[in-house]
């Protein structure tokens, strides 16, 4: 009976040394690459930095590949640093574009104004109008007003007169000059003071009087 005892000990002894170590701690061998994967499903992401390019809907273009990143991106071309792009000289937009469509690499007009405006009005193309008495204008299919002002002559007085719709001004007073600050008709001599009697130039009716001075009344009296 003390023998059976003993050889039980032994067994008790032996049998776990028996055990594996890997029937006991699982952390001793690491989990095969898709157990990992399986579990960390949360937290995996695919990096595609130098082996791909992603364009702005998810999808995954090789190295080489030619693709466009978004739907108004000109085409590029995929690389191990990033995309390379077209940079295509744009065609200009006209200034009075009043509608830009971003649907391709470059940007189109499709709407430019079919008017002019100028001091605030607009006017249609090829229409023609007076914005004042002296101007006549056009509206062009530029958008832009051309305008040609009238040439005026020079008025033969010192005090002209603009009157309503009318361009050059006029001399209500016919033709004159100044004789000092008096102003005086042209044509005939006149005594402006005691001593002094002007006559205004020929045609020049911008320069000062003539005058000439005669015996003054004041020293005849003495």
């Amino acid at each position: 009976m003390a023998l059976h005892i003993h050889e039980a000990w032994i067994l008790l002894f032996v049998i776990p040394a028996l055990v594996t170590p890997a029937a006991i701690n699982h952390e001793d061998y690491p989990a095969d690459e898709g157990d990992q994967a399986s579990s960390n499903d949360n937290l995996i992401f695919d990096d595609y930095r130098g082996k791909g390019c992603v364009d702005d809907s998810g999808f995954v273009y090789k190295l080489g590949e030619r693709f466009f990143p978004g739907h108004s991106n000109c085409p590029c071309v995929c690389t191990e640093d990033g995309p390379v792009c077209d940079q295509p000289e744009c065609p200009k937009i006209h200034p009075k574009c009043t509608k830009v469509e971003h649907n391709g690499c470059c940007p189109e007009c499709k709407e430019v104004k079919n008017f002019c405006e100028y001091h605030g009005k607009n006017y249609k193309i090829l229409e023609e109008f007076k914005p004042s008495p002296c101007e006549w204008c056009r509206c062009e299919p530029s958008n832009e007003v051309h305008c040609v002002v009238a040439d005026c002559a020079v008025p033969e007085c010192v005090n002209p007169v603009y009157e309503p719709e009318q361009c050059c001004p006029v001399c209500k007073n016919g033709p004159n000059c100044f004789a000092g600050t008096t102003i005086i008709p042209a044509g005939i001599e006149v005594k402006v003071d005691d001593c002094n009697i002007c006559h205004c130039h020929n045609g020049d009716w911008w320069k000062p009087a003539q005058c000439s001075k005669r015996e003054c009344q004041g020293k005849q009296a003495l």
